[in-house]
């Protein structure tokens, strides 16, 4: 018997377990730390296991997909990339001033409305600087202390 990560220090750190309905079969649910393949890949299936955000890292792909082809694509994100930075800025801080006024009423459907529409961006924004959530993500954890004290 061996513990997964115990040479390598890549452990997988488990998140939940549940039974399917006839008992047959469990789903185990894990956050990977490091690869979880002995062969150093992400996988072993050969996968990227690059889905630490979910729903949020496929709509990061889709935005990077849209922003390398932003002279060929026709969607509304390819448009903000060929408008360039001043333009993407811009509906950031219109979308931001949208939540404000959203928080200050009492309709909660167009306040998660907005905040959708200002994370959206902010995910648009952030891949014009390039950078990703990510990137985001370990600036808040290098403030843990000040945050958690």
């Amino acid at each position: 018997m061996w513990t997964k990560g115990e040479e390598s220090g890549n452990f997988l750190e488990l998140i939940s377990i549940k039974e399917d309905c006839d008992n047959d079969t469990l789903l185990v649910k894990v956050k990977p730390v490091g690869p979880t393949c002995h062969t150093g890949l992400d996988t072993c299936w050969q996968e990227a296991n690059n889905q630490e955000f979910g729903f949020l890292s496929k709509l990061e792909k889709t935005i990077a997909t849209r922003k390398a082809n932003a002279d060929s694509e026709k969607s509304y994100v390819a448009s903000l990339f060929a408008k360039g930075m001043n333009k993407i800025a811009q509906k950031v801080g219109e979308e931001a001033v949208e939540v404000v006024i959203e928080a200050k009423d009492n309709n909660n459907d167009l306040f998660l409305s907005e905040s959708a529409d200002l994370l959206f961006h902010y995910l648009i924004l952030l891949q014009a600087k390039g950078f990703e959530l990510k990137d985001v993500v370990e600036v808040l954890k290098g403030r843990e202390k000040i945050i958690f004290n």
